[in-house]
Order: structure tokens, then sequence, then C-alpha cells
């Protein structure tokens, strides 16, 4: 896919020797051992020793190389008060659990300054998670982006971030890469759906695939006997005032979407 690289183990081939080094070989040759019965066998026994070890050695390097090859899905976010990273850990679970695939975590840079993110008193960030630079995306085979909402859209820091895609726009590096969000509002009616829908523009742009989940998670989609985040378009938590944590249905559903990107950039792959 793209650029990511995650398909397709690359191959290197190895030098051939060179003619100067033929001849270099020939010139220094040394005289030939009259080649008896005895001398025959070991011979040949040191022949089949040594292709039975170059054999045991390409077979275990080709099963090396293998077996560090997966695709990887980056999961992107940005999280004030802790639900979207949330979220986003529990996708990456979700992500891990299907064969040959890997979730990664990163989040967009801050575009507050630390006096301002004192008074709003947001959460302390796990340092473990690095930032991620618009560059790095062309190394991934599937991108999930988790974001709060802003009014029914985006908050600005996520779209900071997309705005600095501007080279790989140019360069058409992200065409053909499927994506897909989740998401953090206040309100039942703050934006679960229109801040995932308003996204889509982002991708669009890019010629990116939108992937979103549907009703694939089957009848947690359909329950009504408590409060629940989340849509056809992706996973999502209800914030409350800051205080309220995602529940357990909710973070099922991002698992879900984790496993369900996973199997979809699997497809894609070995198309």
């Amino acid at each position: 896919m793209g650029k990511g690289g995650g398909c397709v183990p690359s191959k290197k081939k190895q030098p051939h020797s060179t003619a100067a080094n033929s001849r270099h070989r020939d010139s220094n040759a040394p005289t030939p051992i009259p080649v008896t019965e005895q001398s025959f066998e070991i011979h040949a026994n040191d022949t089949a020793t040594t292709a039975t070890t170059a054999a045991t050695a390409t077979t275990t390097a080709t099963a090396s190389q293998l077996e560090v090859v997966k695709l990887k899905v980056f999961i992107v976010f940005y999280s004030m008060y802790g639900h979207v990273e949330g979220l986003a850990r529990r996708i990456k679970r979700g992500v891990d659990s299907v064969d040959g695939v890997e979730g990664f975590l990163f989040r967009v840079p801050e575009t507050l300054d630390k006096e301002a993110l004192d008074h709003m008193k947001v959460a302390p960030r796990d340092e473990g998670i690095p930032e991620i630079s618009a560059a790095e995306l062309v190394e991934a085979d599937g991108v999930l982006f988790g974001f709060p909402t802003r009014y029914g859209s985006m908050a600005a820091q996520m779209k900071a971030f997309f705005d600095s895609t501007g080279q790989l726009w140019r360069n058409r590096e992200l065409v053909g890469k499927p994506a897909g969000f989740f998401v953090s509002t206040g309100t039942q009616g703050g934006g679960q759906e229109t801040t995932a829908w308003t996204a889509i523009t982002q991708l669009a742009h890019h010629g990116m695939l939108f992937v979103p989940i549907g009703y694939t998670f089957g009848a947690g989609m359909f329950k009504m006997d408590s409060i629940r985040g989340g849509s056809p378009y992706g996973a999502g938590v209800f914030a409350g005032d800051g205080t309220r944590e995602p529940s357990e249905t909710e973070l099922a559903l991002a698992e879900h979407q984790g496993k369900y990107m996973a199997a979809v950039v699997k497809r894609l792959c070995q198309a």
C-alpha cells in the first residue's frame, strides 16, 4: 500500500565476483592433490556438510525475514483529557490481535502553550507515546485517527496536523492508504457522527480509502440499555464534563475497530 513497505519483504541481490577476482584465484591456484577413494569420501562429506549448513542458514534467514515483516497500522490521536487515548489503547489491542499486523500509538503535536494547558487542567501525558510528524505517515499500511470534537468537527490540534501534510498531498504519498476515525464528544448530540463525517474531506483530498465499521460490531451497536458512544463511522466515547470514563462497551467497540481495520489492511496488502 502506498509507500508503507509492509506488504512485501525487500530482496537484495548479493554482489557477483568480478572477472579480475577470478583471474587472481586462477593464478594462485594450489597444486592439485591426487584424489584417492578415502579423500573422495572425506571431500564428499565436507561438501554435504557445507551444503546442509548453507541451506539451514538460508532457511533461517528467510524465516527471520518473514517473521520481522509485519503490516503496520498507525493509531494517530489527540487527547486532551485522556478519553481518546483510552480508545486508542484498546484499538491497538484489537490491531495486535490480528496475525501479521501491529499497531503503533502516536500523538499529534500540541498547539497550546503550557500555561493554557495548566489553566485547563489537562491530563498528564504518557511520555512513552511519541509525537508523529506528517512525513512518517508514509510508513503506515493503514491509519486510524482519533480526536475530540469542537462544535461537531475535529479539534484544532488534529486539523493543524492534517494541514501539515501538504507535501504528502503534492507527491500523492498517501493515495490508496486505508484510514478511519474514532472520536470523543461531551454529549450525546455533540457530534459522534458529524465529527467523523466532516473529517472525511481530509482523506478525500489525499485519495485515501475511508474505512467505516458500519454495523460489524453486531448486537453491541443496537443496545439501548445504557449510554454508549460510537457510530457506523467509528468508535466513540461520551466524556460528559470530563469526569466520565469510557464504558466497557465503548472500549470493546474500539477494540473491534482495531481488529476490523487490521483485517482490511491485511486483505488489501494480500490482494
